[in-house]
Order: C-alpha cells, then structure tokens, then sequence
C-alpha cells in the first residue's frame, strides 16, 4: 500500500485542529488500562474540499499501527461497496473519513473493541464537521456513527440500513464492513442488490 500518511494540506484551520488532535492526550490512562497498554494516535483523515463522508465507529488495531484510516480487510470490503480505487478512496480532496472517535479505544475482555469514547466526539467532531461544507453524501458506518448522525430516527443497524431509502441520497447507513458481518450480509441480499448499486451511482455523479 502507497504512504498516505500526510497532513492536511488546505486551509489554516485544518492545519490548526490537526495539530490539536494530534496532542490530544484526554483517553491516555483509559487507554493504558487496556489489554493493550497503548497510546493514543489519532488516526482522521480530511479537507475542507471533501465533498463524500465517511463516519465510522473507531480505528481498529491494524489502522492503529499504520496511522491510515481502512488500511485493513474491512477497508478493501468498503472501497468495494463504494466502487472506488484505493487512490481515489484516499483522495482526502474529494473524501473524508472522520470516526466517532479518532483512536483505538482497545480490547474488551471477550477480544472484542472497546466502544468508541464518546469525549473524543463531543471535543473534536462538530468542530471538524462545521467545517466539511462541501460534504454531499455521508456513509453512516455503524450504529455509532447513525445514532450520531440521525438521531432518534436511527433504530438498530439491520432496520435503519433497511431504511436507506429514507435517508439517502444526503446519506447512506451501512453496517460495518467487518467479516464479522458476513452472516449478516447473506441473510440480507438485498444490501448488495439494492442499496450498493444506488450507493455507487451516487458515488460516481459526485466524484466525477
């Protein structure tokens, strides 16, 4: 995979949060309580030009390590859904990809991740999101991120991705891309049949 790894190259306040992100240390000791002992590394990828979100729950060990959003299995299973190159699904110009929390949150005690923080949002998010004005269509990862972003329409995962019908095209529920997710997605064809066709014409109109 190609270094991605750079920082934000538009716009003073961009260059500003980035670094203050950057320095964020609020989870440190929660995060040092983990099976994994580790530090923070905030891992958020944007510009002010974006024109599509992507809002997912946390990065995972693998993105963790890397410092790249989706630089792991459930990533190449996006980018698929999405219909999208890896160079263009990394062209923070047209996407942006912003998490309900920004670090790792570690393991649980069954291996499972630690729900995302909710401080990481309340500190850093909205001021991101005030920000991302040219954003057209956001795909809404998770329920973390629905629940965020929907509000007391969001339901479960299964009956508000059902009802993608309702939110798009301004936005698009999805369930986490993880193979975890793989019963999930055979018990439901007409995620693959339905709504990732409508998702990727979507795609295509806004990032041509």
């Amino acid at each position: 995979m190609a270094d991605y790894r750079v920082t934000f190259d538009s716009g003073e306040f961009f260059m500003s949060i980035e670094s203050s992100v950057r320095a964020c240390r609020i989870c440190e000791a929660k995060f040092r309580a983990t099976a994994t002992a580790h530090d923070p590394n905030p891992v958020f990828w944007c510009s002010p030009n974006a024109r599509i979100l992507i809002a997912g729950q946390a990065p995972g060990i693998r993105v963790h390590k890397s410092g790249i959003p989706f630089s792991d299995p459930s990533g190449v299973r996006l980018r698929n859904w999405m219909g999208v190159t890896e160079e263009l699904f990394y062209d923070r110009d047209r996407i942006a990809i912003l998490p309900m929390a920004f670090c790792f949150p570690g393991y649980d005690g069954n291996g499972g991740d630690l729900p995302p923080p909710l401080i990481c949002a309340k500190t850093w998010r909205d001021r991101i999101l005030q920000r991302l004005e040219s954003i057209e269509t956001s795909l809404l990862v998770g329920a973390y991120a629905q629940k965020w972003h929907l509000g007391s329409r969001a339901r479960s995962v299964s009956a508000t991705v059902a009802d993608w019908e309702e939110f798009a095209p301004s936005a698009y529920p999805l369930p986490h891309p993880s193979w975890r997710n793989n019963g999930w997605l055979k018990r439901n064809p007409w995620f693959e049949a339905e709504l990732l066709p409508a998702l990727r014409r979507r795609l295509r109109r806004i990032l041509v």
